[in-house]
């Protein structure tokens, strides 16, 4: 069976068919996911079966592996995955629901809001690779924003204003905007702010898009007021519906989405509940202040 693909939304999105992602891909079948990433931005493969092992292996096929420590403030030794995988459940080792009070809860509730996976890192993730092990019976969407449509549907002015524009991304930005403050010192190096274009130029297609996060939380050439009013300016507009899709999860669905065109969230869903969803990543190789966005 060839691999077909149907877009789901007027900008992005790509519901894949055709591929058992338990089985390792051929090298033409790689470079044929890869195209589509770089079209679409976001795909969907239903009906995925597969183990921890299988969807790293998926994974590896678009590039390294990025580390998945140094994004979350859950000891190592609690941690539930020993795989690889980043875990965006909401379990803790004992495979049950964590507690309202847990720290890693309560950090945890930052996904809700707007990001781009790992921008807070100096080198940013390229591809993210999401798993649906365990479906949540409330809630727990994921929405996704296409920030090159966003981009294209800037006016002149706007686009001149932001082009050259840098900004300073960290974990304590996100999560402070929740309320969450409390940092050891050893989180406070860990989440210390790093900088990203404002406005990245995609290395294949060369289209451009914005570089928005809900970890951008300062431009480095405005005062912070002024910055973050730019900044939610530039939100809302991305985020408009014309520029959303709405992912309602299905048992073993996997989505892949490219964090260089595309921002995420996932919306409040029944904490009481299992959801139990496993993340690869696959990381970028480069920081985005040494890529020029007027080529």
């Amino acid at each position: 069976m060839t691999i077909a693909i149907r877009q789901l939304q007027t900008h992005f999105v790509g519901q894949v068919s055709g591929l058992d992602l338990r089985k390792p891909l051929t090298p033409g079948e790689a470079r044929e996911v890869e195209s589509a990433m770089d079209k679409y931005a976001v795909l969907v493969f239903h009906d995925q079966d597969i183990t921890d092992e299988q969807q790293m292996a998926f994974a590896l096929n678009f590039g390294q592996r990025e580390d998945a420590r140094g994004g979350t403030v859950t000891k190592e030794k609690d941690y539930r995955l020993q795989s690889g995988l980043n875990d965006v459940s909401n379990l803790g080792k004992d495979g049950k629901p964590l507690a309202k009070d847990s720290r890693t809860h309560l950090f945890n509730l930052g996904n809700c809001l707007w990001h781009s996976d790992s921008s807070f890192r100096p080198i940013p993730a390229k591809f993210s690779l999401l798993s649906a092990r365990v479906v949540n019976p409330t809630g727990g969407n994921t929405e996704f924003a296409d920030m090159r449509a966003a981009y294209d549907a800037l006016d002149d002015e706007t686009k001149a204003e932001i082009e050259d524009l840098v900004c300073e991304h960290s974990l304590m930005y996100s999560r402070g905007s929740l309320g969450f403050t409390e940092y050891t010192d050893e989180e406070k190096q860990m989440f210390k702010p790093v900088l990203q274009r404002l406005v990245r130029t995609h290395p294949v297609h060369r289209r451009k898009s914005l570089y928005l996060s809900s970890h951008a939380g300062k431009i480095a050439s405005m005062s912070v007021p002024e910055g973050r009013l730019l900044l939610r300016d530039l939100n809302e507009h991305a985020t408009q519906p014309e520029f959303v899709y709405v992912h309602k999860w299905k048992l073993h669905d996997l989505v892949m989405w490219d964090n260089r065109q595309t921002m995420h969230r996932v919306r409040r869903y029944d904490q009481s509940q299992p959801r139990d969803m496993r993340r690869a990543t696959v990381a970028g190789t480069e920081p985005t202040v040494q890529q020029q966005a007027a080529e």
